[in-house]
C-alpha cells in the first residue's frame, strides 16, 4: 500500500488526521518558515529533537531509543489510532525520516504528503501562520518492533547487505565534497543513488514502475538485501520510503557516513565505483 497522499486527498480527508510539519534543512529545523506559514492545524516536529539522540558516537542524528521517541510522538498529539500525515519544505527528506520513525515504532497509519509544502500550495491548498499548541495523546504510538530494519556498521562490514546504497549527492559519494562531515567519500562497495533521482520536475516521488527501474538500475532490484545510508540517516530514510514505494524492503543505516568514519580503522572509498 501507498505511503504517499497527494494534496488532493489530504484536502478530503484533512479533518480525520493529525498533521507533523517536518521542514528541516542541513542548516537545522525550519521553526521560522512553519511560523510563516503551515497547512492548518500542523504541528511542528522538531528532526534534531524530536526525531533524533543527541549527536555524538553514534552520528549526527542517532536514533533515540523506542521509548523516547514514542514519547516525542505523544507530546505531538500521536496515539495508538492516531492517523498522521507528514510533510517538509518539498525536498522530502525530512517527512520521510518522520514517517520512518512511526513505521519502526510500529505505528502504520501515517502518510507523506507527496511534494510537501509546495504540491500543497500549488493545489491551491490554504496556510495558516503562527505556532499551532499540539494536544498530547493519552498514550503513546506503538513502541514495539515495526517492519522497517536496520543494518548497523558490523552489517556492512562483514557484507551481510547485498546492495548498499549512499543517498547523498554525487560530489559527496565520490569525495570531492563534504560540506558536514570530517571525511570525505563514500563506504567501499556502495552504489551512488542520490535522493534527487527519486523526484520528478514538480519534487513528487516517480510513479512506482519508474522507482522500480531505477532502483534495478543500480542492482536493487530486491533480490539481494538493500540497505541506503546518507550522511547521518535522514535522506536515506527517502530511499527506504521510495523502496517501498517500488515494493523493495529496504533496511536503514540509522548512523551512516557520520557513524562509519568515527571508526578509523574502517576503510573509506573515494571516485565513482
Amino acid at each position: 500500500m501507498s505511503a504517499l497522499v497527494s494534496p488532493e486527498q489530504l484536502r478530503s480527508e484533512q479533518e480525520a488526521m493529525l498533521l507533523l510539519d517536518v521542514r528541516w534543512t542541513l542548516a537545522g529545523p525550519d521553526r521560522e518558515g512553519y511560523r510563516a506559514g503551515h497547512l492548518p492545524g500542523a504541528v511542528f516536529c522538531d528532526l534534531d529533537a524530536d526525531l533524533a539522540a543527541p549527536p555524538g558516537p553514534g552520528g549526527r542524528h542517532p536514533l533515540p531509543d523506542r521509548a523516547a521517541l514514542a514519547e516525542a510522538f505523544r507530546r505531538l498529539g500521536v496515539g495508538p489510532d492516531t492517523r498522521v500525515v507528514v510533510y517538509d519544505g518539498g525536498v522530502a527528506a525530512a517527512a520521510a525520516r518522520a514517517w520512518w520513525c512511526l513505521r519502526w515504532l510500529g505505528h502504520e497509519d501515517v502518510g507523506v504528503l507527496d511534494g510537501g509544502l509546495p504540491a500543497w500550495v500549488a493545489a491551491g491548498g490554504p496556510l495558516e501562520t503562527g505556532d499551532v499548541t499540539p494536544t498530547p495523546a493519552p498514550s503513546s504510538p506503538a513502541s514495539s518492533t515495526g517492519d522497517l530494519p536496520t543494518v548497523d556498521a558490523d552489517d556492512v562490514a562483514a557484507g551481510r547487505v547485498g546492495v548498499l546504497l549512499d543517498a547523498r549527492a554525487p560530489e559527496r559519494f565520490r569525495g570531492e565534497s563534504e560540506p558536514v562531515d570530517p571525511v570525505a567519500g563514500h563506504i567501499p562497495g556502495a552504489r551512488s543513488l542520490p535522493t534527487s533521482r527519486l523526484l520528478d520536475g514538480a519534487g513528487r516521488y516517480l510513479p512506482a514502475p519508474a522507482l522500480r527501474e531505477l532502483f534495478a538500475s543500480v542492482g536493487a532490484d530486491g533480490d539481494e538485501p538493500v540497505a541506503a545510508y546518507c550522511g547521518s540517516g535522514v535522506t536515506a530514510a527517502q530511499l527506504v520510503l521510495a523502496a517501498h514505494e517500488a515494493g523493495i524492503t529496504a533496511a536503514l543505516y540509522p548512523g551512516s557516513w557520520s557513524h562509519w568514519i568515527t571508526d578509523p580503522s574502517r576503510p573509506v572509498a573515494t571516485g565513482p565505483a
